[in-house]
């Protein structure tokens, strides 16, 4: 009872202490809830298994292993990039689709990896003993020291055990907790089948975030070790059938980021200012983008993947910005601070330590935002640019002290990604950058210092054209030599774009300097103490915001009520081919148009469940009460973007392709009998 009751008033309702809410980690699964409430005895050899199964792609997606020989089993968006990198103009692979009818014809996806957590510690005293007494200003710096040296030290320890591991520090509870995550990452990543976007994003933008929903949002990618497709004895099995309503079901994924922690100012921050700003300039980006792609085919095929995302993000903020301006939200939100914080004793001043810290990032964030948070220089080859640049100076620091994203431990990952062949089109990079340059002037002012130093008498449209035909950072042999020729190389470089880079870097450096010295090392230093006072209050009877680490949801299949109406927890295939209109985005493919006459129109296509998810569960396995996958996660319904500040247990719904719909593409539409028989099916 004294779990339930910590429950309902570190939510503060009783409705939220009996819903399926939480992203929990593995090592604090609130097994007796769920037990209570479904029947379902977790196990440490289920929790085990499960873990073992689900990886985590670099897309910043989920997946799972479904095959003992490295077979990956995630949705179709999330290998988007790999099909748009391996097409052309001839052979495109997003509109039409790829099978692999053998091995040998897998596609590699460039620069890929894939991570499977195989083990977590909690180093939480030695981070709070590193800090203990520093200045709020020094916070960030000697926090990053301490969590280079860790990771340093455990992925030492791993070679030496003959297993090397990917070690990353992990901060829970907004730093209330430090935690090592141990990875086994696989780099030779290749992708086995996707269907056409046609179906596996049907319905397009329109059916984003909507349920009835007929998507095909599943791919199959293959993970290999020295040649040979990986051992993974681990994996899951289907079970076509699916769930009942009503049936217990579980994701396991690695959700991205929540904010259900922040402090209140901290939410008006993102209400008054962060939302905003991407909300107009999501808004403007989408329209260039949707009149490039109006130019030509060859426009459209190149916009396609970075036009989804665009459109995606802006629907998630819209709702987001919603969410924010509900009353019942914040109305809540400041009463649980109000609660919290007179139970917290001398950690109480902890929230005016934030309070000073927003305010100093409300004056520097329009600068910050586009000089060192890249919103000026949208462009592919400026991102390798300043990597290049800042991977020369970082390097010639001790590890320790480097900038996060250029320690030893990440600089493999870098490389990957410098050395990948994928393709650059110079053409929708100039659109890109010259609306970027634009909008930079047009926030910071011609006169600013960055601005008239990065333009100079051009305008942004001919100083975008000037930098992307200049630059030869599409050739990746050119950015290789760079890397590997470290400062004297960026130094005597003349590419335009590298130029660039160097031009901007001292500012944007001392604009970081700022931002890490005066709002994130304060914030750190009071959320520490205010997960303290959490801690004494609640105990661990709290779940932490998702950080793209591995977390179990649990819940049912079942609807919710929209305007009066039951909405059906299932949709079948029938009622794909009564929305199909012939128009994109509600124009099925050929294969599927030709197919429908021995197709059984009864199987289930999508279905919905009351878990609790947010972006990052993308391509999440999801499991009945047996560990077998019953359903592969791709959305959320409208009502679970407000998920980013809290989760409505009567309308928050999670999306899911059902097995049905699987196994129908794989045994009667696509040439996929190889991989069918792999995954169990008998055709």
């Amino acid at each position: 009872m004294r779990r339930v009751f910590v429950l309902v008033l570190v939510i503060a309702s009783s409705v939220a202490a009996i819903a399926d809410e939480g992203m929990w980690t593995f090592d604090n699964v609130p097994r007796q809830v769920i037990a209570k409430k479904y029947g379902v005895t977790l196990t440490d050899q289920w929790l085990q298994r499960l873990q073992q199964s689900v990886v985590r792609l670099e897309t910043g997606c989920s997946a799972s292993f479904v095959s003992p020989e490295g077979l990956v089993l995630t949705n179709h968006h999330c290998v988007a990039t790999c099909l748009a990198d391996n097409s052309t103009a001839e052979r495109d692979y997003v509109a039409r689709g790829f099978t692999a009818t053998a091995r040998e014809n897998e596609l590699r996806c460039q620069g890929a990896h894939a991570s499977v957590l195989v083990a977590t510690e909690n180093v939480t005293d030695r981070v709070t003993k590193a800090l203990a007494g520093v200045r709020p200003d020094r916070m960030t710096a000697v926090r990053n020291e301490t969590l280079t040296n860790l990771e340093s030290q455990c992925e030492a320890a791993s070679k030496t055990s003959g297993s090397p591991l990917a070690c990353e520090a992990v901060a829970l509870y907004q730093g209330g907790q430090s935690w090592l995550y141990k990875y086994r990452r696989y780099t030779d990543v290749r992708l086995a089948f996707a269907p056409e976007a046609a179906v596996a994003a049907f319905g397009g933008d329109p059916d984003n975030f909507q349920f009835p929903r007929w998507c095909l949002d599943m791919s199959l990618l293959r993970v290999y070790e020295n040649g040979k497709p990986a051992a993974t004895p681990t994996h899951l099995s289907i079970n076509w059938s699916g769930a009942a309503q009503g049936e217990p079901v579980f994701v396991a994924g690695h959700p991205g980021t929540t904010d259900r922690l922040l402090t209140v100012s901290q939410l008006k921050t993102q209400r008054d200012l962060t939302l905003p700003f991407w909300l107009l300039r999501f808004s403007e980006l989408r329209g260039r983008l949707i009149q490039f792609s109006k130019s030509s085919p060859e426009a459209a095929r190149t916009a396609k993947d970075y036009l989804d995302s665009i459109e995606n993000s802006h629907k998630v903020r819209r709702m987001e910005q919603s969410s924010l301006l509900d009353d019942r939200l914040m109305e809540r939100k400041i009463s649980e601070e109000r609660k919290l914080r007179a139970s917290a004793g001398s950690a109480a001043g902890a929230w005016n330590e934030i309070d000073a810290a927003q305010q100093r990032y409300r004056e520097i964030a329009l600068p910050y935002t586009w000089l060192e948070g890249g919103a000026g220089f949208n462009t592919e080859l400026f991102g390798f640019a300043r990597a290049l640049v800042r991977a020369a100076d970082e390097r010639a620091k001790p590890n320790a002290s480097r900038l996060r994203e250029f320690t030893d431990g990440a600089l493999p990952q870098l490389r990957a990604q410098l050395e990948a062949n994928t393709p650059v089109y110079p053409e929708f990079e100039q659109v890109r950058l010259a609306f970027s340059l634009e909008r930079m002037r047009e926030y910071l002012g011609p006169d600013h210092p960055v601005v008239k130093a990065v333009l100079g008498t051009a305008s942004p449209d001919e100083r975008a054209r000037m930098l992307i035909e200049g630059s030869k950072l599409g050739d990746a042999r050119v950015r290789l030599q760079l890397f590997d020729g470290g400062q004297a190389a960026i130094a005597q470089s003349t590419d335009p774009m590298i130029a660039l880079a160097r031009a901007i870097d001292a500012e944007s450096r001392r604009l970081r300097t700022i931002y890490e010295t005066e709002v994130t090392g304060p914030v750190r230093r009071a959320q520490q103490a205010i997960a303290e006072a959490r801690f004494k209050a609640y105990g661990s009877q709290v779940y932490p915001d998702a950080t793209f680490t591995l977390r179990l949801t649990y819940g049912a299949v079942d609807g919710w009520t929209e305007a009066g109406r039951k909405v059906s927890p299932f949709t079948q295939l029938e009622g794909l081919f009564a929305r199909q209109t012939g128009q994109a985005p509600f124009a099925l493919p050929q294969t599927w148009l030709d197919a429908k006459p021995r197709l059984d129109l009864t199987r289930r296509a999508n279905f919905v469940a009351t878990t609790d998810i947010v972006g990052g569960n993308s391509g999440s396995p999801m499991v009945n009460a047996r560990g077998e996958l019953i359903g592969l996660v791709f959305d959320g319904n409208i009502h679970s973007i407000a998920g980013s500040y809290w989760f409505d247990a009567a309308t928050n719904r999670t999306v899911a392709v059902h097995p049905q719909f699987m196994r129908t593409a794989l045994e009667q539409i696509y040439p996929a009998g190889a991989l069918a028989r792999e995954l169990g099916l008998s055709k």
